[in-house]
């Protein structure tokens, strides 16, 4: 549940990278439009750098498709920072009145928000609506029912653990957190490092914070968001949840966490040096680029003693919005139309290893898809929690302090229920 979700600064801005020709090339500043035969820089922020192959031919094939149909050439200025910085650089570059054309987003935890300030345009008119999943459709829908962004990622998710070791071990997934200790008792007797760990981006720790905030709210705190966006509730309600998983995962897994960064983190579990990972499938591509022949299932994390708490989180993560101001709209309604295009989406959304997401997608599902599906089946899952990014983000830097030893969990506590409390002054 990768994330964008995460100041600005000349190092990062100098690592933007350019799809197409030069920026300076010819832009079209007609509102809304462009006539055939001009030049247009079209420009987008998808704080996914690790795909950016996979964009580049994408983007390659859309102008080529305005070419031929428009007779428009189109310049792609493509943004893509570490998912740490996007979204403090993309919420500067909109108060600023520097919006991209076409941005992604986070669309359980940023489309509330971006939407109240007026940040997104109205996409319910679009073709690509209809063929959105019934399933998909809500998350990227506002409260008073405008369709405002494309979805790119679904998931299904709670950790990484690697099939083949767990065979060999004669172990399946724990159903509680007692049964998560046996697991890691047998794995060190059998000298296989439990867990795989890797903090140095600071979205990755705290996707404890959604496992376990998502868990406790549905098996029974279930208006502990309706709480806290009220001011009447705080974190150290799943005080327990959070530090109790936590705290294992940090006694029990690979050195220098805090040096390693998810793509490093995805090398080292796909060669086996560690036979779980607290982390979701949006990583399978870079999983499967180092080792193709890895095999690995998700289950649910376990974060109490009730088998009933230990459940799949279900999300849509990374969306595509068009900014409300841009200048080239009409292009840019075409690319967000184009993502979920008849032909030549479904091989786009195979090749970044996404779940189909629209009726016109024509693949199947991954065998790491199949296996959380099959807790969905029988009630084990929720979906994920709305708790702010600014909140995430804070979680994510308390939680890297947490395992530095330099925040206590009342330390962390205390940060979240600030965080949360100054979201809600902004956003009453």
């Amino acid at each position: 549940m990768r994330k964008i979700w995460k100041g600005v600064s000349g190092a990062v801005l100098s690592a933007v990278l350019l799809a197409g020709c030069s920026a300076n090339a010819g832009t079209n500043e007609a509102e809304g439009g462009s006539s055939a035969g001009s030049s247009v820089t079209l420009k987008m922020f998808i704080a996914q750098p690790r795909f950016k192959e996979h964009y580049d031919k994408y983007i390659e094939q859309f102008k080529a498709k305005m070419k031929a149909e428009k007779n428009i050439d189109i310049t792609v200025q493509l943004e893509m920072p570490p998912s740490d910085n996007a979204a403090q650089i993309l919420k500067t570059r909109l108060a600023s009145n520097d919006a991209p054309d076409v941005f992604a987003l986070h669309a359980v935890n940023e489309i509330p928000s971006f939407y109240k300030a007026g940040y997104l345009e109205d996409l319910s008119d679009q073709p690509f609506v209809d063929k959105l999943l019934d399933s998909v459709k809500p998350s990227v829908t506002t409260t008073d029912g405008k369709i405002v962004a494309v979805p790119l990622e679904t998931l299904s998710w709670g950790y990484l653990y690697n099939k083949k070791i767990f065979a060999e071990q004669g172990i399946t997934p724990p159903t509680t957190l007692t049964e998560m200790k046996a697991v890691v008792d047998k794995l060190k007797a059998a000298q296989i490092t439990p867990f795989e760990i890797s903090y140095k981006e600071a979205w990755i720790p705290q996707l404890f914070l959604p496992l376990a905030a998502g868990a406790t709210i549905n098996t029974g705190d279930k208006d502990f968001v309706e709480r806290m966006n009220s001011d009447q509730g705080s974190f150290s309600e799943i005080k327990a949840s959070l530090f109790g998983m936590m705290d294992l995962v940090n006694a029990n897994g690979t050195d220098r966490a805090l040096e390693v960064g998810g793509d490093d983190g995805a090398a080292a579990f796909a060669t086996g040096k560690a036979a779980m990972w607290v982390q979701g499938p949006w990583f399978a591509e870079t999983i499967l680029k180092s080792n193709p022949d890895m095999d690995f299932g998700v289950a649910p994390l376990p974060i109490s003693d009730n088998p009933d708490a230990t459940m799949i989180d279900l999300s849509t993560s990374t969306s595509l919005a068009v900014s409300s101001s841009s200048k080239n709209k009409e292009l840019a309604l075409d690319f967000i139309n184009y993502v979920l295009d008849d032909q030549d989406s479904s091989e786009f959304y195979q090749a970044l290893k996404f779940n189909p997401v629209a009726k016109t997608h024509a693949y199947e599902s991954y065998p790491w898809v199949n296996d959380a599906m099959e807790y969905v089946k029988v009630g084990k899952s929720y979906q994920d929690p709305a708790i702010p990014q600014a909140v995430k983000d804070e979680a994510g830097k308390a939680l890297q302090s947490y395992y530095a030893g330099q925040m206590s969990q009342d330390d962390v506590i205390a940060a979240l229920d600030k965080a949360w409390k100054s979201f809600n002054k902004v956003n009453k």
